[in-house]
Order: structure tokens, then sequence, then C-alpha cells
């Protein structure tokens, strides 16, 4: 029987694309003992890559062919908008009785192609981490898909993956696209709705006084942290998933619905219209505050939390002084009116769709995803605070500006996913990220920190 060092000693690791997630993925299996680990980019990168991964322990080789033919285990680590391409040209050099698997974020184009082009004495097990290539992997979600092969290959998957220290979900191809659409794509369109706004508005939500307190600051650096990212990550998740259109669609319908009552200023039909939303997602009665219970119920984010991200967010940006004075503010003021359309807006997305986002937050949460639908079950936990962000929505024209930007955000991300315009949703990106450029690196500092307390702390 192989032992496992004989294994790593002797196996063959190949990676096809040394993007962010390819080099996570290489270095974490070089350092965990594999000692063939080949990768390759793009021939024309092959130089540049060589001569920067000497002496990591890496076989950087040219092509995609070079690295197929000698790999046990062969990863496509390639944008999903390329997939078909990249497995078209190098699928048919893959070694004899080899394990394939993808990284990409959407796998409906992923099984054509793997099923189009891969040899059929080839195994296929795909795989997906649901998080991004700053992220510490260790107890993320990482999706296993054994689609085309026995037991024995899963198992080999599961042991060179363990490096990552990943908490294994397995799915098929189908279920994978319907729980990333669900706790991704829509969440992405909420946050990059928010920055499109913002930048239409000319208006740093940081400078301008409008949004203090952590709710806000969960807002406002969870967008930027998506800005300061590539554009095709989102975009691949977005325009090639058939379930993704659907949902970006119906949140910017909820928006826009939502806010004509509040231009009609009709109260009370907002008010229904949002408490039944509450009672579908999260099953609690109109005056009942949500408590701590075990399961749909758990408190994801609770308010000493959302205290401590604004505080954390002064610290990064403003330096000690200004820390201890958000401090202050948190214990000694109460947050202003908003009417928190887009929180308002996800819950009545789901309601309408029928989507039970807790569910998917026990498969396959990413921590994006985690963060919103805590911040989301924060606001409504409460109904005064729910009731306080309806009144504010229809009797506060302080935030109309803001609200309406917001709904013309939406609508144009929503009609970028439906055309399945690359260019057009690249457009936007990039636009709104050149708005927000200068303070990128300072949001993803808060992010990050932002992040670690919730994997960290348990709420009570």
């Amino acid at each position: 029987m192989t032992t496992q060092n004989e294994e790593k000693e002797h196996l063959h690791v190949g990676i096809i694309g040394m993007g962010d997630m390819g080099r996570l993925y290489a270095t974490r299996l070089r350092a965990a003992g594999w000692v063939h680990v080949n990768v390759c980019d793009r021939p024309e990168k092959y130089e540049s890559l060589r001569d920067e991964l000497q002496g990591t322990g890496l076989t950087v080789l040219r092509d995609g062919h070079h690295v197929s033919r000698r790999s046990d285990f062969l990863m496509y680590s390639v944008e999903a908008g390329n997939i078909h391409k990249v497995v078209a040209e190098y699928g048919p050099s893959t070694k004899v009785g080899a394990v394939v698997s993808g990284q990409t974020s959407v796998k409906a184009p992923e099984r054509v192609a793997f099923e189009t082009f891969l040899p059929e004495d080839v195994y296929i097990v795909s795989c997906h981490s649901l998080h991004g290539p700053h992220v510490d992997p260790r107890g993320q979600p990482l999706i296993l898909i054994q689609h085309r092969a026995p037991a024995d290959k899963l198992h080999l998957v599961e042991r060179i993956l363990a490096c990552l220290e990943s908490r294994y979900v397995y799915m098929s191809y189908e279920e994978h696209d319907t729980v990333t659409a669900n706790t991704q794509a829509v969440t992405h369109a909420a946050f990059l709705t928010m920055g499109t706004a913002w930048a239409q508005l000319q208006a740093y939500p940081w400078v301008t006084g409008k949004n203090p307190g952590g709710m806000e600051t969960v807002k406002i650096y969870l967008c930027l942290r998506i800005y300061g990212a590539k554009w095709h990550v989102y975009a691949g998740l977005a325009l090639l998933n058939p379930e993704a259109s659907v949902q970006v669609t119906q949140y910017a319908a909820s928006a826009t619905a939502l806010f004509q009552l509040m231009l009609e200023g009709k109260y009370d039909a907002l008010v229904q219209r949002v408490l039944s939303a509450r009672r579908s997602v999260f099953g609690w009665q109109d005056t009942e505050v949500g408590t701590n219970l075990p399961g749909r119920s758990r408190i994801l984010v609770s308010d000493e939390m959302l205290d401590e991200f604004y505080v954390i967010a002064e610290r990064v940006n403003k330096g000690e002084k200004s820390a201890a004075e958000a401090e202050r503010t948190v214990r000694e003021e109460a947050p202003p009116a908003n009417s928190h359309l887009s929180l308002l807006a996800i819950v009545d997305c789901w309601h309408v769709l029928g989507i039970d986002p807790y569910r998917h937050l026990e498969l396959a949460a990413t921590p994006v995803f985690r963060m919103w639908i805590g911040v989301t079950q924060n606001l409504f936990r409460s109904p005064d605070r729910v009731l306080a962000a309806c009144r504010a929505a229809v009797h506060d024209v302080h935030f109309r500006a803001d609200d309406l930007e917001f709904v013309i955000a939406a609508r144009g991300w929503a009609q970028a996913v439906q055309f399945g315009d690359f260019d057009a949703y690249q457009r936007r990106f990039e636009t709104t990220r050149a708005f927000f450029m200068p303070r990128l690196s300072e949001a993803n500092k808060v992010g990050v920190n932002m992040l670690s307390v919730l994997s960290s702390q348990s709420c009570s």
C-alpha cells in the first residue's frame, strides 16, 4: 500500500493558470510536501513566470500541453469565460488515468468543456474554494464535485487538497451553480450597486458623515473590498451562471418596487411588504424580536460586533484618536435614520424567489455572504429598526437622492447581466473602481480585519 509520503514524492500535481487562486493552490501544495507541482500560465508568460518562481520548488513549464501530459492530478485555474478555449487546447494532452479538476466559479461552462474535450480515459473531480485568494482557507467551504470518477479518485483529491485545511462540501455541478448564485452573484450585485450609486453622487460615504456606525461600515468596506478585486471574477459568476440572472434581476425589481412605495408616500404598504418578507425569510412575527436560537435564527452579527467594525475602520483610516472618538459615539449616540434600501431589497428578493439564505449559509457560504446575511439579519431582528427604516424611507428626504441612484444602478447592473455583456460589465466596474481607487488599499485592511472578527467571534 502506498503511504502518504510516497504519494507526495511520486504523484505529479499540475495547475494550468497562475492567477491569484492558482498561486494560492500551488504554494500551499508545495509547502505541504508535494514534490512535483507543475505549473504554467499563458505561453508568453513562461520566461517571466519561471524567473519569478525560481527557488520556490514549483516546476514552471511552457504551456498546458507540458503540464497536462505529465500530471496525475490536473487543475484548470482559469477564468470561467476562458475555460472552453483553454480545455479545447490542452485537454487532449491529458495523461491517461489522470484526475482533472476545475477551479472556476461557474460550473456549467466548465462541465461542457470537460465533457467535450477531455479524453474518455481520464477522471473528473472538480472543485471550487468559496473565498478569495487573500482569505485564509482554513475552515472555509471547498466544494468537491465527483462527476466522472470512482470513490478512490475522490479520496485522492481530498488528500491532495487537505493542505488547504478547508471544509469539504459535496455537490453536483447543478447544485454548485444554484448555491453560488444564491450566495455570491446577488450579494456582489448589491455591493456593486452601492458603489456605482456613490460614484454617481460623487460622494465618498465615509466623508459625507451620512453613514456613521457599524452597519454602514460593513456596507462601505465590503463594497470597496469587491471593487479592489478583479472585475472578471464577478463577471463570470454573474454572466455565465443562468441562475444568477434571475436573482440579480429580481434584486433590481425589489429595489424598484420598494422605492416606488417610498416616492408615493405609501408607508403602510411599504411596512406591510417589508414585514411580509421578514416573516417569510426569518420566521419572526411582526412584533417579535429575533432571538439567538439554534438553526436558522442563530445571530451572526451582534450590535457589539458592528460597533467593533466601526472602531476598526476609524483606527485604520484615522488613527487611535479617531478610534477613541468612535468608541464614544457608538456608546452614547443612536445611529441616525436610514432607509437601508439595499437591505430591505435583498430580503424582499429572497422572499419573492422563495430563497432560504440560511440553507446556503450552512452549505457553502463565502465570508462576504456570511457578513451580508449577518448585517441584514441584524437590521431585521428588531421590528423597531425595520419600522424606523420604513419611516426614513418615506418621510426623510435626506436619503432620497442616494436611494434614487441606488435603484438606477441596480437596474443598470441587472441589464448588464441579462444581456450577458462582458464589455458593459467591465466598463461599469472599472469606472466605479476608478472613483474609489485612492481608498482601496485602506479598504482591504478594514475588510480583512472585519472578516477576521466575524470568523473568530461567536455572537451571543
